[in-house]
């Protein structure tokens, strides 16, 4: 069915966007988290951990976390900030079917929105929008940030997207600097001020990615003794998917009523 409808994905409440010719996502409310992105053929595109948490206990791990409003360690919040692991509020006045055959949801998360503990430790107001469309063999993002407090507003954001792939020594990726990169083994790096468009291909497919707002880019594969030592994976998943997140690490300051955007588009082919 052509549109968005209410499912859930473990214990967690979810929506499932649905495009005419055949694409459809599946995001939870939790973490505004997308678990599944199928192009209009019937590929999965993200890979998520079958050990990973279904529950809303902790973050889930796989598919697309939003990253905000800290990156990883990089500030005294909690690692990766709260958007992840909060529940997020699907905005009704933006549901449904677009033009022609795509379909998109819109997904809000504002201050109000957070747990008391959380919420206590964020004294500033926000709010969140992040659009989620789905055509044919496309996917596309759109994070909108707005500082709905008096003070300024300062962070960073991401979309810590984990993409399946045949296999990790077959994954080439281009555009995040000179060379053509390749993953050998554990690989965390942040590439800063990508030009233009990455591209990732694993001998079987090639997507395209192109952002906008994310001046810079993350590519992360754990290797082999890392993920042995997580609890959320299988010992050799390692070898199944390649993170390559759209990014602003550097931090940035709102104005009181100002707001950012940042746009993250996949094609595959």
């Amino acid at each position: 069915m052509h549109g968005i409808a209410m499912t859930t994905w473990g214990a967690l409440p979810a929506v499932r966007i649905a495009s005419a010719d055949g694409a459809e996502a599946t995001v939870t409310l939790y973490g505004a988290h997308m678990v599944s992105w199928k192009d209009a053929g019937g590929s999965e595109r993200l890979f998520v951990s079958e050990r990973s948490a279904r529950d809303g206990t902790r973050a889930i791990r796989g598919g697309v976390p939003v990253i905000f409003p800290q990156f990883a360690e990089r500030g005294s919040g909690m690692r990766h900030g709260f958007a992840r692991v909060s529940t997020w509020r699907v905005d009704q006045s933006g549901d449904g079917a677009d033009h022609g055959d795509s379909a998109h949801a819109v997904f809000v998360l504002t201050r109000a929105d957070l747990a008391p503990a959380i919420a206590a430790a964020w004294p500033h107001g926000f709010e969140l929008r992040l659009r989620i469309a789905v055509r044919g063999a496309q996917l596309s993002f759109a994070l909108d940030v707005r500082n709905a407090g008096d003070d300024s507003l300062t962070f960073s954001a991401a979309l810590h997207t984990y993409f399946a792939v045949a296999a990790i020594g077959a994954v080439r990726i281009e555009g995040v600097h000179a060379d053509e990169l390749s993953i050998a083994d554990k690989h965390d790096q942040i590439y800063r001020h990508v030009p233009g468009p990455i591209t990732l291909s694993d001998g079987t497919s090639r997507l395209t990615l192109v952002q906008d707002g994310f001046d810079d880019a993350v590519v992360w594969n754990p290797g082999a003794a890392d993920t042995a030592a997580l609890a959320d994976m299988a010992d050799d998943d390692y070898l199944h998917f390649v993170c390559v997140e759209p990014a602003r690490i550097d931090p940035v300051t709102l104005a009181s009523g100002a707001a950012w955007r940042g746009t993250h588009t996949i094609s595959a082919a």
